[in-house]
Formats: structure tokens, sequence, C-alpha cells
């Protein structure tokens, strides 16, 4: 470039170069920001998920797929659940085959479990888990049914007692009896067999005298006598 070219550019860009460099510069800013602009709006492709990731991480609870089932059939390594079968209730027991009236003569007190009955000996309210038959002294008590003889003693409250196993988880108790009583612990006995004598040794019902107080368990709970004597 010859001098006076050079004088003359110096000339220019002291002159209105000056503006013209100042223009570019704006447009170059202008196209740098629409290429932000345009690279910012672009929709972004998605990458394919990555099958290894999904693998199942130490930790993480893995799901399980429910397998359908068919009556009677077990899937692999499952445990079958255990067939148990229902305890009968205690009107499915079998009650002894005969049973027979322990005394003849006039209930005194009746069989009282789900309400209060008076007792004119303690003078209060009380259940009562059998009846009382009033006799003379003597009279002859039976075995209301076949079984056997599981205990004999003398109750504090309840005087010379008998109480005899049954069938079915029937027991019979046989309280308020004369002292000499003919059977013993382990003897088997029969329906209508003499157990005992009438007396007044039950100490908790010695107000109404010479009488036998009969009561029913099955399996450990009280039972009308009414309804095992059907």
């Amino acid at each position: 470039m010859s001098k006076n070219n050079m004088e003359n550019f110096k000339k220019f860009m002291s002159g209105k170069g000056y503006y013209i460099a100042l223009i570019l510069c704006a447009i170059a800013i202008g196209i740098s920001g629409y290429m932000y602009y345009r690279t910012a709006n672009e929709p972004q492709t998605m990458a394919a998920p990555d099958a290894s990731a999904a693998a199942t991480q130490p930790g993480q609870d893995v799901p399980v797929i429910a397998q359908p089932t068919r009556p009677g059939v077990t899937t692999p390594g499952a445990t079958a659940p255990a067939q148990t079968t229902p305890a009968p209730t205690q009107g499915q027991l079998t009650k002894p085959a005969k049973t027979v009236s322990p005394l003849k003569g006039e209930t005194i007190a009746p069989y009282a479990m789900d309400c209060l009955a008076y007792n004119p000996t303690t003078r209060d309210w009380r259940v009562h888990n059998g009846v009382d038959i009033a006799a003379e002294a003597g009279a002859k008590v039976y075995a209301a049914a076949a079984g056997e003889v599981e205990t004999v003693y003398k109750d504090d409250t309840m005087g010379y007692t008998v109480v005899i196993s049954h069938t079915g988880g029937y027991q019979t108790t046989y309280a308020s009896l004369a002292k000499d009583i003919p059977v013993k612990a382990g003897d088997k006995v029969t329906a209508g067999q003499v157990i005992g004598t009438v007396d007044s040794s039950a100490l908790l019902e010695s107000a109404v005298g010479d009488h036998l107080h009969f009561a029913v368990s099955c399996n450990g709970e009280p039972v009308d006598p009414a309804d095992f004597l059907k």
C-alpha cells in the first residue's frame, strides 16, 4: 500500500469508518444472539433408555409377578395351606346315650348362670351352676349316665361330692351328699347306679335343708341339667 493510500485510510477511519465498525460489531452481536436463541428452542431428541440402567440395584425391591393358580394346584416353591378341621361346638358333641334323673324330688333352686338367684343361706344374689332337689335325708342318689368316677371328696362349701366323667366331654357333679359314699375314683358306673345318699353337708346351701345339688358341665363350661337329661 502506498503512502498516499495509507493516509487516505487513516482519514477514512478517523471519520465515517468508526461508525461502520460500530455497525459491524452490532450485526455480529445480533447474529450471535439469534443462533443462541435458535439452539435453545430446538426440540431435544430423547435417547433410548439403556437396558442396563433398568437392572435392579442392590437394596431395591424386586417386583413379583403374580402367577395364576388353580384349585388343587400348588405353585412350585410355594407351601400349600394347612388343612384344618373346625373344632366341634358344644351342640355337636355326643351326649351319653342314656340319662336318668339323679333324684326324685322337688326342685327348690333352679339353674341360673345367665341371671342372679337369691341364696337364703348367704342372703345375697348370685349365679347357681346346678339345680337343688329336695328329698329326705338318706334318699338314694343315682348316676345320671354311665361313666367313670373322677373324684370323691369333701368340699368346704358344697360338702361331700362325687364327680363322674361321661362321653362327649360331659361331667356330672353330685354335692351335699352324706359321708358314706359307696363309690371311689376310678370306678365304672352305669346310668341309675346308686352313688350316694341325700344329706345337708353343703354349708353354702344349708338353709334349704336336706337336698342334692346336681350340676353338669361340658368341657369345663356349665350346662343346664335339664338339657343334659332330655
